[in-house]
């Protein structure tokens, strides 16, 4: 309780600080929390609960159109998501952020010696920090103007007032829509967890093509420079459907991407990558994939949702049915579940996660390790016998998940209960790695549950915004990061 307390204090003494310099209000985008080790190594979950001038296509004519059209890019896992390399800048500066699906605005951070990180302490000591981008480096860097679609949308839920107004802007300048002043600094928070400030600017972005030589300059691309920040050491690249997305301000909001991400094991391997494709190729050739429709939030218009309407433990004819608001949105707009690359684990709510459960703990006959429970946060471990030291055969039970559709995707083995050690004396502890969306108040406010991207490891999953909808195959992610040249030898 007291280290709650001193955590709650800090943020509210970062929020009046940062409002008192900046004279804003924040900008929910979505709720984080942090969690527990995983193999020695500090896990710490992304938990999202919520928060165009399309780019125009760039031809160069000494490469084929599909080298041009289309963006990849190799996504390197760490232990708590997927950073993509952003070339920001000229000349580029290359900084790593999280592959987001959950959020929009992409951010980076400014400043190697101004850059001030508060309650980082846990992540520096765990080697989770990226490098700062410099402006003052960049000749093509600027800030965004107050009456940018950009400012105007960071700052659409801070108040009524026009950004310029908040800008300061002559009475003259207002009227004919002149104003050169930048735009208001902003915060933008991440639930109770996370809160971001600093300033909308403007860079060049370079993107690879389909070959190592297709690289494609995104001009004046929009992106938040932060200067201070609260638990958020390292920048984050927006893949939702908003204005200020990634996918959105590269022309691609129409057409969609896909990856495959490896499994937690190559966690810190610099020598393999996971595939990150955005364009045409991406949504392409896909008949082998199912798909499920992608649903739209009424009042979460940017950010992905779809249907779950059971699952399945084992081998059993009847699978476990899941509420209602899980399948799709109340009268309010809350409910359905929220497909989010930044959350770690699959979140399911009461009392479906104790029913899920109940059913693993009737099935599987192992001793239980309480004591890593205890230690770890998470409610389910198991001492498994582990035959030859491996790790990754077992017999507990699978787990399925029911979309809508008639998707049925089975998480490959290891995205469900994963070995939390090193096997001792041919034993080793797996705990089930799902979490309880913890609501307390009877009133759910925003998805009824979120499909991790640890439960997304070895699945192909192909996110078809032109005919809205989300495909899902397991796949071996090693086998294509291989085949698309993703592995160093």
């Amino acid at each position: 309780m007291a280290a709650h307390l001193i955590t709650i204090a800090t943020f509210l003494l970062f929020i009046l600080l940062t409002a008192s310099m900046f004279n804003f209000n924040q900008t929910l985008a979505k709720e984080r929390n942090h969690n527990s080790m995983v193999l020695g190594m500090a896990q710490y979950s992304r938990n999202s609960l919520p928060p165009i001038p399309r780019a125009s296509r760039i031809r160069n004519s000494s490469k084929k159109p599909s080298e041009i059209l289309d963006m990849m890019e190799p996504l390197r896992e760490i232990t708590n998501g997927y950073l993509i390399s952003l070339n920001l800048g000229s000349p580029p500066q290359v900084i790593q952020a999280y592959m987001d699906t959950g959020s929009d605005l992409t951010w980076v951070p400014c400043g190697n010696i101004s850059f001030d990180c508060m309650e980082c302490d846990e992540y520096r000591n765990n080697k989770l920090t990226t490098a700062a981008f410099s402006p003052s480096f960049s000749s093509s860097s600027s800030r965004d103007l107050c009456g940018s679609s950009f400012c105007n949308d960071i700052h659409s839920s801070d108040n009524n007032y026009d950004t310029c107004t908040m800008a300061g802007c002559s009475l003259a300048t207002l009227l004919k829509s002149t104003c050169p002043r930048p735009c208001p600094l902003f915060a933008y928070t991440y639930g109770a967890d996370g809160v971001v400030t600093g300033a909308l600017t403007r860079d060049t972005l370079t993107v690879h093509g389909n070959s190592p030589s297709a690289t494609r300059e995104i001009p004046k691309f929009c992106f938040g420079c932060v200067g201070s920040t609260y638990r958020e050491p390292i920048g984050i690249a927006g893949f939702g459907r908003g204005t200020l997305s990634l996918p959105s301000q590269l022309g691609f909001l129409k057409i969609g991407f896909s990856h495959c991400f490896l499994s937690f094991k190559f966690a810190n391997n610099p020598n393999i990558s996971s595939p990150l494709v955005v364009g045409d190729v991406a949504i392409s050739s896909k008949d082998y994939l199912q798909f499920t429709p992608m649903l739209r939030s009424p009042i979460y218009p940017n950010f992905y949702y779809i249907g779950l309407e059971a699952i399945t433990i084992g081998n059993v004819v009847s699978a476990i049915k899941v509420p209602s608001n899980l399948r799709e949105f109340d009268s309010r707009g809350n409910g359905a579940m929220l497909i989010d690359s930044g959350t770690t684990y699959t979140h399911l709510p009461e009392p479906l996660y104790s029913q899920i459960l109940s059913f693993l703990q009737s099935a599987i006959t192992y001793p239980r390790a309480k004591d890593v429970e205890m230690r770890t946060g998470f409610d389910l471990c198991y001492k498994v016998p582990c035959k030859n030291n491996d790790t990754f055969i077992d017999d507990l039970p699978s787990i399925t998940f029911h979309f809508l559709n008639n998707v049925s995707l089975a998480l490959p083995q290891g995205n469900h209960f994963y070995a939390m050690g090193a096997p001792s004396e041919s034993t080793v502890v797996k705990c089930l790695l799902f979490q309880s969306m913890n609501n307390e108040d009877d009133n759910i406010y925003g998805p009824a549950g979120v499909f991790g991207s640890f439960q997304q490891q070895n699945v192909e999953v192909v996110y078809d915004l032109e005919q809205e909808r989300v495909g899902f195959q397991p796949r071996d992610c090693a086998v294509a990061a291989v085949a698309q040249g993703l592995h160093k030898m």
